[in-house]
């Protein structure tokens, strides 16, 4: 497993503290020039599909469920861990001072056609749909985001352009 990056969020003063730990699988699945992403309305941002992994459930088992609820993609064919990043960012919850979570990128195959989402309460309150779009577009949709400081903008949004634009290098 390749580290890829640790990003630390610049709101977060220290590492230490009451942790909510978190473990998540996310899939890179591309076509010709295109990749499959999300796109959330709530945050204005893409991002690679995926979310948390179950407790005892098994990293690859737990990618393939999230691709199918979020994208509709069936036939899901994992084929290589990409790599993982760290990263530490504030956390909502009073309960917790941090949220650090490893997200695990995987190299994907699906079948042509994607499916109906089954996404959760929030996925769908937030606007989230899939969408097959040139990995160049995402990574400037999102840079402006940034640069923007949207008021809505996500934590997130780093982590993914970080992805999209090694994506971009690495892999197409």
């Amino acid at each position: 497993m390749k580290l890829l990056q640790e990003l630390i969020h610049p709101d977060l003063t220290t590492r230490e503290g009451r942790t909510l730990r978190r473990h998540a699988a996310r899939g890179i699945v591309l076509r010709k020039d295109k990749i499959l992403l999300l796109f959330t309305e709530r945050y204005n941002d893409f991002s690679l599909p995926g979310g948390g992994i179950d407790e005892g459930e098994e990293i690859t088992i737990a990618l393939k469920r999230e691709l199918e609820e979020e994208t509709g993609a069936r036939d899901v064919q994992v084929k290589d861990h990409y790599g993982f990043i760290e990263e530490y960012r504030p956390h909502w919850k009073p309960e917790y001072d941090l949220m650090h979570m490893t997200s695990h990128f995987f190299t994907c195959d699906v079948a042509p056609e994607l499916a109906d989402v089954r996404m959760e309460s929030y996925e769908i309150a937030n606007g989230m749909k899939p969408v097959w779009i040139s990995v160049s577009e995402a990574m400037s949709h999102n840079r402006k985001v940034m640069g923007r400081q949207e008021k809505t903008m996500g934590q997130s949004i780093q982590r993914e352009t970080f992805m999209l634009e090694k994506i971009s290098r690495e892999l197409m």
